[in-house]
């Protein structure tokens, strides 16, 4: 169980919500901006910085598809700058993220389920994983046999190193990883 501390989590994408005052009025946002409708919501697709842009019906921008903070920001500031408004007063709200990371070793997910019972795990025959409801990091792991996981509904890419290795050990003190 060498370098169970060194699980290097990767953040694939991160949605963060900004508040701008004053809101962000949606009519403006398809004028300007070239937005979509898309129900109640206006939907502007940005190349740089690459990211997916939602202004909600309250005039809030949810930035998608970026992998850092500093992007969703930078994306938000755009749009604004470009419906020729400053980013003073932005407020961000982090939302889940989507994160990965690899255990280093295969991962017998069958074993797994075995010994921890079908309550906090479910196998997912179209992915070919192991689904891991972790209820103490508040998240979804999935896990492929290879040791690829991807964690679903985190809150910060630290509570995802935090949970890769309380699992993986979990998983070393139950003999559940091969040697």
């Amino acid at each position: 169980m060498s370098g169970t501390n060194s699980i290097e989590v990767r953040v694939e994408n991160l949605l963060v919500r900004f508040t701008p005052t004053p809101s962000v009025d949606l009519e403006e946002a398809i004028e300007r901006l070239g937005g979509v409708r898309n129900g109640d919501v206006i939907i502007k697709m940005l190349d740089a910085p690459r990211a997916t842009l939602i202004i909600d019906e309250k005039g809030r921008i949810i930035v998608h598809g970026t992998h850092r903070i500093e992007a969703a920001r930078a994306a938000a500031k755009e749009m604004l700058l470009r419906m020729g408004r400053n980013d003073s007063g932005l407020i961000a709200e982090l939302g889940p993220i989507v994160a990965s990371f690899d255990f280093g070793e295969e991962v017998p997910i069958h074993n797994i389920r075995s010994n921890l019972g079908s309550g906090t795990t479910s196998i997912d025959e179209r992915l070919g994983c192991l689904r891991l409801n972790d209820t103490r990091h508040d998240l979804e792991l999935l896990i492929w046999p290879t040791g690829k996981c991807v964690a679903l509904e985190a809150r910060h890419p630290n509570m995802v190193a935090m949970a890769a290795v309380h699992w993986k050990g979990k998983f070393a003190d139950k003999k559940s990883l091969k040697a």
